[in-house]
């Protein structure tokens, strides 16, 4: 059965301008992707990549030079409020919330900010209590929990709105593992039961791989790749290789192995190495019989989503370099 798409991003550009320099600089260009009732997206990026251009763009707190953002048909420049009745964030650094308000205000004020009454909320306020374990910290002032707790109640009050869509930026942030562990859980629950859809934007990969059934990886302002989580890691697992040598490496080959290799890992004569393109085996051959250095065993290697981020991130830097210098 074919799946609703509920999020479009069309061919989103925004552009700044410098204030010393008046030079125009590009946050994002052209970046197009959808998301589907239902499913969790990663939304992914270094520091810098465009990503929270993006995030913002979807939420209409930014407006973009070109493109568009619809939220299950509805244009967010055009008709903003009523595309944004379909969708929900909890922003980075729970800027959603008041600290001067306890748990249970913060929900009754922001159910009343879109316009819900509070006697109408309140049997879903209840059960989001119960189910994210706050009902206990119900009378607390928001300033007076822990971060972890903070980040729950955050994912509570976005869910509160019922929105079709809802968008995390860094979810985990700053918790222990226990939380984020419990919040991982929770928000499969959510979309397993209520059928919610969940961009999730997030550094940590564990997480992501965790969560995700598909990523959209921005980096320069561009999308790098579209792809579900499980091919990408099955294609970069068939180019992942950890060679054990009978002898240590000398300067001269650990610089060539450098140069050529993005993504590689060398000590106590293993070395691991992720071969991009098709004839680099015998590049990597050719490097070790220079020195005659004895290969004793070669195994694929375990890789994760961590390495495959790093990897298209590391293959698109080169590829701009060589597209520079030419």
């Amino acid at each position: 059965m074919e799946r609703k798409c509920v999020v479009q991003v069309e061919d989103l550009s925004k552009f700044y301008q410098k204030r010393k320099t008046k030079e125009i600089v590009k946050a994002i260009e052209g970046v197009s992707f959808e998301v589907y009732e239902g499913e969790i997206l990663g939304l992914l990026g270094p520091n810098g990549a465009g990503k929270t251009t993006t995030i913002k763009s979807m939420c209409g707190l930014l407006k973009p030079d070109e493109g568009k953002v619809k939220i299950l048909e509805t244009d967010v420049e055009k008709s903003r409020l009523r595309a944004l009745n379909h969708i929900s964030a909890v922003l980075e650094g729970n800027r959603n919330l008041y600290w001067r308000l306890t748990v249970k205000e913060n929900l009754e004020y922001f159910a009343g900010n879109r316009g819900t009454r509070r006697k109408n909320v309140q049997s879903r306020i209840e059960h989001l209590l119960n189910q994210f374990d706050l009902k206990k910290k119900e009378n607390e002032l928001v300033s007076s929990l822990s971060r972890g707790m903070q980040q729950k109640l955050a994912i509570v009050v976005a869910l509160l709105a019922d929105t079709e869509v809802i968008l995390l930026d860094e979810p985990t942030l700053g918790i222990d593992v226990e939380t984020g562990y419990e919040i991982r859980e929770l928000l499969k629950e959510i979309v397993k039961k209520e059928n919610k859809t969940i961009i999730i934007s997030s550094h940590d990969m564990p997480v992501v791989q965790d969560l995700c059934e598909r990523t959209v990886i921005i980096n320069h302002g561009k999308v790098i790749t579209n792809e579900k989580v499980d091919n990408l890691i099955d294609l970069f697992e068939t180019k992942a290789y950890c060679l054990s040598l009978g002898e240590e490496l000398n300067k001269q080959q650990i610089l060539q192995i450098e140069s050529h290799f993005p993504i590689y890992e060398y000590s106590d004569q293993k070395l691991e190495v992720t071969l991009e393109n098709d004839g680099d085996i015998y590049f990597l051959m050719d490097i070790l019989k220079s020195a005659s250095t004895k290969i004793e065993k070669i195994d694929r290697t375990t890789i994760d989503f961590e390495q495959v981020f790093m990897n298209l991130i590391s293959r698109e830097e080169n590829e701009n370099v060589v597209s520079s210098s030419n």
